[in-house]
């Protein structure tokens, strides 16, 4: 596989407003810069996860300045899957003001896992969310799911499937398996695919090693990474009736 993967954007990026990440935004910052990337987003859990912030911590993350170090600074959340009704642990007035929206499955949240059916329901029905892009590590083991109709619903709706390369590296492990196959249906079906480091401090931000492995492996076209690029990314949002404001 020749493809050239420098993917440019990191969409999956915690400070220390998760409770468990280690680094502040600017430090994160710093790194992104160092790293050579052109962006990336603070994605902090939701409220339902112990320690993370408030509803008002993503709320005000208006404040922050738009470029630091150099680096645009994308406004995230990492919303917490609370039911199989697909609800969301924050609500869709500040979801409406981030740039990105990720949903996923987390222990300790609420959630106590419903087996492949309940999980896959609740993957569908966040998938199904207006304001939601993005599904993050529905590869993850402790959640199996339906990938098939997982796949299928993402690429109908235009939406994103992450490739998280923290899975591979310090959790989730036994992850790979289900990557391979979620990226080969993704591929299959000529859905998108996003690719987060899930960094919880700063020096892991934009370290996608173990993820572009998986991207070779199964052959998939950069432009079906919607973070390849600032301007990919922009060519997403815009897809799903979103403008990405770095003013």
């Amino acid at each position: 596989m020749s493809e050239r993967y420098d993917i440019k954007v990191d969409l999956h990026v915690h400070s220390v407003a998760s409770g468990h990440a280690y680094s502040t935004v600017e430090e994160c910052a710093r790194a992104a810069a160092e790293r050579g990337l052109e962006a990336f987003a603070v994605s902090d859990h939701g409220p339902a996860m112990p320690g993370s912030g408030t509803v008002y911590h993503f709320w005000n993350l208006r404040v922050l300045p738009r470029r630091w170090h150099g680096v645009v600074v994308l406004r995230s959340a990492e919303a917490n899957i609370l039911d199989t009704e697909g609800r969301l642990d924050l609500p869709d007035e500040v979801l409406e003001k981030l740039d990105v929206v990720h949903a996923g499955l987390h222990p300790y949240t609420g959630y106590e896992g419903e087996g492949v059916e309940g999980n896959t329901a609740a993957l569908l029905a966040a998938l199904s969310h207006p304001l939601v892009d993005v599904i993050v590590h529905p590869d993850n083991p402790s959640y199996p799911v339906d990938m098939e109709r997982l796949a299928e619903a993402a690429a109908r709706e235009g939406k994103a499937l992450e490739v998280n390369n923290s899975s591979f590296v310090y959790t989730r492990k036994g992850s790979e398996d289900n990557c391979l196959r979620m990226a080969a249906l993704v591929k299959g079906m000529g859905g998108l695919l996003a690719v987060g480091s899930d960094a919880h401090v700063a020096t892991f931000a934009g370290e996608f090693s173990r993820a572009v492995e998986i991207l070779r492996e199964i052959g998939i076209a950069p432009q079906s990474v919607i973070n390849y690029s600032i301007e990919r990314l922009e060519d997403f949002l815009a897809s799903r009736g979103k403008r990405l404001n770095l003013e």
